[in-house]
């Protein structure tokens, strides 16, 4: 009995997982919430597991049901490169408020389909994968805010339908030359789109 112990080869499940594995389940699970397969308090409540888990294993485990976004129990050496294939994005925020920021992947086609709740599309440090970006809006009764970095730029003329709604572009950029361009179109019913520049500390930082 014990010469077997510990001769058991580890499987990969058992290793540990580094921060960046851990933050890269996260993109995974922000990834699977804008297309509406996990609901706020599911994508909290998986976030909190993925942050805790120390092993492969139980880091795959708050991805086991979400079908396309499985990952094998070895991780990659590119993570990122899982989104490579991604040619469209939908986020949904239904009496909920949906947020992306930092380094999320921004693919040439994003849908945000809003229903009485907030969504915060923040492109300041995003890694956005062609020049042009088109955003379609279907927004009823609810707010959309979007930041862009100063070299960017938006167009606005695809908008079809604003109806007891509001648009403010505080960046000053429609029509003019930007990299990325974000060309926004859809209809906003009884909501409001805020784009703007990063906000600045009072100390310019």
């Amino acid at each position: 009995m014990g010469e077997e112990t510990g001769t058991k080869p580890m499987s990969p499940r058992d290793l540990r997982v580094s921060d960046a594995e851990r933050e890269h389940v996260v993109e995974v699970l922000q990834k699977a919430i804008g297309r509406g397969m996990i609901d706020l308090d599911e994508f909290t409540e998986r976030t909190d597991t993925a942050l805790a888990a120390r092993t492969r294993g139980e880091l795959n485990a708050v991805l086991a049901d979400l079908p396309g976004l499985v990952h094998p129990d070895v991780y990659p050496a590119a993570p990122a490169a899982s989104y490579s294939s991604d040619q469209r994005l939908e986020l949904n925020a239904k009496y909920s408020a949906l947020v992306r920021n930092g380094r999320w992947l921004v693919p040439p086609e994003v849908v945000v389909r809003n229903r009485y709740g907030s969504t915060k599309l923040d492109f300041s440090d995003a890694q956005v994968s062609s020049p042009v970006v088109r955003v379609e809006l279907d927004c009823k009764w609810g707010s959309v805010e979007v930041i862009i970095p100063e070299h960017a730029a938006v167009d606005l003329n695809a908008i079809t339908e604003i109806k007891y709604g509001s648009l403010q572009d505080k960046t000053g950029s429609d029509g003019r030359p930007g990299n990325p361009r974000l060309v926004f179109a859809g209809r906003l019913h009884g909501g409001s789109l805020v784009i703007r520049h990063p906000r600045r500390g009072i100390f310019g930082l």
